[in-house]
């Protein structure tokens, strides 16, 4: 598990001004700038950010050493990242995705299924998309109780009772 969890990302200049457009990959989406300051995945920038309104697709907001339109398109794609100590903690049964990146997915007799390669939310329910060993397809596994009974992430390990036909 990382020390650091993406909870953000700019996404160019909102107006004239400098200031940013703002994407929160956080439950609450407000709740991003309460883990300010955030940095960069390499540590290379840190940036505090007051969230001015919410506009399509996230907010507007203020940064620091933002002042102009240029500065703030100039951070499009940057991904904003919180020391996991700053998140607050979870429930039994939620995760971050960060932390099931990477897991080996078994079936229930043992026989290794694939890897998580990313977590994909499309409206409906939160999707492990499995890397499959010696192919190159990929793998949408419904990431609920009924299909993923069993998430291990201190051995590594989630259990999958997939739907019939899904890896065929």
């Amino acid at each position: 598990m990382s020390d650091l969890v993406c909870v953000g990302a700019f996404s160019g200049a909102f107006g004239v001004h400098g200031e940013v457009r703002l994407k929160s990959f956080t439950a609450d989406p407000l709740a991003i700038a309460d883990y300010a300051p955030l940095t960069l995945e390499d540590g290379s920038g840190s940036y505090d950010i007051q969230i001015t309104r919410e506009i399509n697709n996230g907010f507007a907001a203020r940064v620091t050493g933002i002042a102009t339109k240029e500065q703030a398109d100039a951070l499009r794609g940057t991904r904003l990242f919180a020391p996991r100590d700053r998140l607050p903690s979870l429930p039994d049964d939620e995760y971050y995705h960060a932390d099931l990146i990477g897991v080996a997915v078994f079936d229930a007799g043992g026989a290794p299924l694939g890897t998580v390669k990313s977590v994909q939310n499309h409206g409906a329910a939160d999707l492990l998309e499995l890397a499959i060993p010696g192919q190159s397809k990929t793998v949408l596994l419904p990431f609920t109780m009924a299909v993923v009974p069993t998430v291990d992430l201190a051995a590594g390990r989630i259990v999958a009772d997939p739907p019939e036909g899904l890896f065929d």
